[in-house]
Parts: C-alpha cells; structure tokens; sequence
C-alpha cells in the first residue's frame, strides 16, 4: 500500500466526507483565523507580552488537530495512495508551522507595542531606531522565519497533500458527480478561509500552480471518462471562488499607495493583517479619541 495506485482502487467511489470538512473548515477559521483576533480582544493581563498569547495556543492546536484531519483525509480516498510523500509532508507541515508558531507569537504581539505590519521591518517607527544596529538585523532574520521559511514549509506540503487527495476524487459514474447540499453550505466558508490563507500567507504563486495542476488533471481524467467525485467537486469549486475573491481584493486595493509599496513588483496581493494595521487600526483609534 506504499507504492503506486492500484489497479482495483481505480472506479472506488467515496461518499462526501461532510464531518471532516466540516471539522476542517471549523478548526480553520477558529484555530487560525481566529488566532490573532483572540490575542487582540481577550485582556493583556491575561496574558502577558513576555508569556504565549491565547492565540499561541490556539495555533499549538493547529498544529496538532490539522495534520491529524489531513491523514483522515487521506485514509478515506478511495485510492491507494503514496503513503512514504504524505507521512514526508506530514512532518514537513508541522515544523514549518511549529517555525511558525514562534515567528508569528513574537510579530504579532509587537503590534501592541506600535508594529505596524504595512511597513517593512526596518521602516517601523519602533524598530529602525533600535540600538545597536545588529538587532534590526534580529529582528529581520525573525521575519525571515515567520513569512518565508515557516510559509514555505507549512503550505507548501498543506497543498501538496489536497493534491495528492484529489487525484483520487475521480469516478466513471456521472450521477456521483454533484454536491450534495452540506457541500453547498460548507463551500462559502471554505473558499473564503483559502483567499485568507494566499493573501495572508503570500503563497498565490503556490495556490495558482496547485489549481492548474488540478484543472490540467480534471482534463486528463475527462478524456479517459472519468469525472471529479462530490468531495473533488467541493475542493475543485473552492478553488475557483477562492480565485474570484482573491481578484476582487485585489481590484478593491489597487490604487492602494501605503500598500503598493509593501507589496512591490507583478503580483499584488496585500495581506489583510496589513490593511488591517494600516487602516482598520487608525479607524478604532479615531473612534476612541471622540
């Protein structure tokens, strides 16, 4: 079972798995998406700067819960898949979000103390008059980790293995190619945690190439008779309205100029904790000064 797919796996079909993308898409939006919301809302006495925040716990359930989910997802296709790349993913996927955990637990919490996450490290108010130099040098190495290495080892597996599980979402029966109405009702919510999870991580190269992969697949597969299964369907479709959301942010912050220069060169895409910081911010802060 560790090698190539296997002749009779090949016209299994698999019921939609609505408890695990629904648990899936649960632990996302609350584990990670809520992760810095919960750090911003609940009381700093609760939690002091130099202790794990409430969201630090939250992303050590993450770490836990999401791999665990993943391999349930796994173990369900009704193909025999290569397990040795999925155990390697796996394991790839837990240290860079273990990576970071840190990174993210250090750069959000300089939000209290003025961080502004739509300027640069060394344009920041609080970091470019640090003495000695050397430590902004710290400080950017500590980026380094939380949005390049940690990103790259989190997702890069994240959606090696959603390909790995949808290329066993294909069925030579038509009738099992449609959504039932659970995965209507769960699409929303998944679709809009992907545009959170590229624009947020800055992975769009990452999740275009993934999509591609996956329609030059479904092409594939459409010549020999087969068709995406309800739960191919469900990944496939968010996929696509991910893209549209991610195209209408984009649209919606064009003209940005603060963010343009954040974010330099072909692809534009600002991560919302930075519009967030940059405008959202200064708007509850006019607020409070009435």
């Amino acid at each position: 079972r560790h090698g190539a797919v296997k002749n009779e796996d090949t016209f299994k079909t698999s019921p939609f798995h609505f408890d695990l993308w629904f648990y899936f898409t649960l632990q996302n939006w609350v584990l990670d998406f809520g992760r810095p919301i919960a750090m911003i809302i609940l009381p700093l006495e609760w939690f002091p700067l130099n202790k794990p925040s409430a969201g630090d716990y939250f992303h050590m359930a993450y770490n836990v819960i999401t791999p665990f989910l993943l391999l349930k997802l796994i173990e369900r296709s009704p193909k025999t898949l290569p397990r040795s790349m999925v155990y390697v993913s796996i394991i790839m996927f837990v240290m860079g979000a273990s990576i970071h955990l840190v990174g993210d637990s250090v750069n959000h919490r300089l939000i209290f103390s003025g961080y502004q996450h739509h300027l640069s490290v060394r344009e920041n108010p609080i970091i470019k008059n640090l003495k000695p130099e050397t430590l902004i040098d710290s400080f950017e190495l500590l980026y380094y980790y939380d949005e390049y290495l940690g990103h790259s080892m989190w997702y890069i597996p994240f959606f090696l293995i959603l390909f790995i599980y949808f290329t066993g979402c294909f069925t030579p029966v038509e009738e099992e190619s449609r959504m039932p109405v659970p995965a209507l009702l769960l699409m929303g919510p998944s679709s809009l945690y992907y545009w959170y999870l590229v624009t947020e991580g800055q992975i769009f190269i990452l999740y275009i190439f993934t999509f591609f992969a996956m329609m030059a697949l479904v092409m594939h597969q459409k010549r020999k008779g087969l068709v995406l299964d309800s739960n191919g369907l469900f990944l496939f479709y968010s996929f696509i309205i991910t893209l549209v959301l991610i195209a209408v942010w984009v649209v919606w912050l064009w003209d940005d100029k603060i963010l343009r220069k954040k974010y330099p060169g072909v692809i534009y895409i600002p991560e919302p904790w930075a519009f967030y910081t940059l405008h959202m911010n200064n708007l509850h802060a006019a607020k409070e000064s009435l």
